[in-house]
């Protein structure tokens, strides 16, 4: 009996990381499912009990305008990447064993949206369309030197100047803040992909 109970604790708590793993995935999924729909069916009374907590969490205060901006493309998109939070940089990588930063990029939208984005973030933002940092919308492109390139690093940009990233090496796909003072110093362009055709680039 006493083997048993060992046995089981043993498993628990090999099981246990992946699944906190799993459940912080869920819950990043759920914030942004709040910020792309809020705003979906307002005449619903569901809608309106939703409406009520995201305000008392104090959500509505910071996302209201992102929301009323998201297209359906977009919000899958989103999605789609926060899916992928907690997955490790991998140099040269573009799958769910490790992604580089323009990796993970062209990974979601190829994904999502059928886009085959060029490799580099060089190259994604000369084949994007350049844009005002003002006018980002989540979906959109958002390009920082961190290399002493102008173009060496590239994210999706999520809403309530957020973008989601895979870093660099040792760390995971994540979401960070880009009024931080490290990425607000090194931001160096935005850029929105055209949907409307294919492009591709040779990998670097």
């Amino acid at each position: 009996m006493k083997q048993v109970v060992a046995q089981s604790k043993h498993e628990y708590r090999a099981f246990l990381p992946h699944y906190n793993c799993v459940l912080m995935k869920f819950c990043h999924i759920l914030i942004v499912c709040c910020i792309v729909s809020a705003h979906a069916a307002p005449n619903s009374s569901s809608s309106d009990d939703l409406e009520i907590y995201l305000s008392d969490s104090g959500f509505i205060t910071k996302i209201s305008k992102v929301s009323q901006n998201v297209s359906n493309k977009a919000s899958d998109l989103v999605l789609n990447a926060m899916g992928f939070l907690g997955v490790p940089y991998r140099r040269g990588g573009s799958d769910d064993n490790g992604f580089d930063c323009s990796g993970f990029v062209r990974s979601m939208y190829e994904q999502t949206l059928g886009k085959a984005l060029p490799r580099s973030a060089r190259e994604q933002a000369d084949a994007t369309e350049k844009i005002d940092k003002k006018d980002l919308q989540p979906g959109d492109l958002v390009f920082f030197n961190t290399m002493r390139q102008t173009f060496s690093h590239v994210g999706i940009y999520v809403g309530d100047n957020k973008f989601i990233h895979s870093p660099r090496p040792g760390k995971q796909v994540k979401v960070e803040d880009m009024r931080q003072s490290y990425w607000l110093s090194r931001f160096t362009g935005a850029r929105r992909v055209d949907n409307s055709s294919n492009s591709d680039g040779s990998k670097n």
